[in-house]
């Protein structure tokens, strides 16, 4: 764990776990510990100044910042007069979330989508193979089928995004209720 003196008690156990979740989501502890640093600061910070906060090497520190211009995560700024990169992450959250869902969709999910579609245009030559790809199809469809109700919800404005997002059992309950009057006016037409 990163010697964050420099930080107030609240930013210091922001960034410890955000290091923690960062290795969970995948990036290296170093790397989630910078984002969250940038992510809280009041400005854009630079390298050296990231280093002395999180008692980071600055070989270290560069790296990560690297791979969070990467993931677009942060963006670099410079200041009149001083040769140094800055750094800031974006200001709106909505931003950051879409930006993240967009870096792991190309890498993780596009890759997947596309061996699927190639396995299934294979020719099965067992029953096995057919097993195998008729449940590769329900993942396709199911990954498809998500990916493009999130290219909806990416059209979305925010505040309206937020609005639904916060109708979460509501909807659930509505879609109930549609199941039941469905399957009730089903029951009817089949006794007719």
């Amino acid at each position: 764990m990163p010697h964050t003196s420099n930080l107030p008690p609240l930013n210091r156990q922001f960034v410890a776990h955000f290091g923690e979740m960062g290795s969970k989501w995948g990036i290296n502890r170093t790397v989630g510990q910078i984002y969250a640093l940038i992510f809280i600061s009041q400005r854009a910070l630079h390298a050296d100044e990231i280093s002395e906060m999180l008692s980071f090497s600055r070989s270290n520190v560069s790296m990560g910042l690297k791979e969070l211009q990467s993931w677009r995560l942060v963006q670099l700024r410079h200041q009149p007069g001083d040769r140094r990169e800055y750094f800031e992450a974006p200001a709106d959250v909505w931003e950051i979330f879409r930006v993240l869902a967009e870096e792991r969709r190309r890498r993780e999910i596009e890759p997947t989508l596309s061996m699927l579609r190639m396995a299934l245009l294979e020719k099965a030559g067992s029953e096995e193979e057919r097993h195998a790809q008729e449940r590769m199809r329900e993942m396709y469809e199911l990954i498809d089928r998500l990916m493009k109700w999130f290219d909806d919800v990416q059209r979305l404005s925010p505040e309206t995004a937020m609005q639904l997002m916060g109708m979460g059992a509501t909807v659930t309950k509505v879609l109930s209720v549609k199941d039941r009057l469905i399957g009730r006016s089903k029951e009817k037409n089949t006794a007719d």
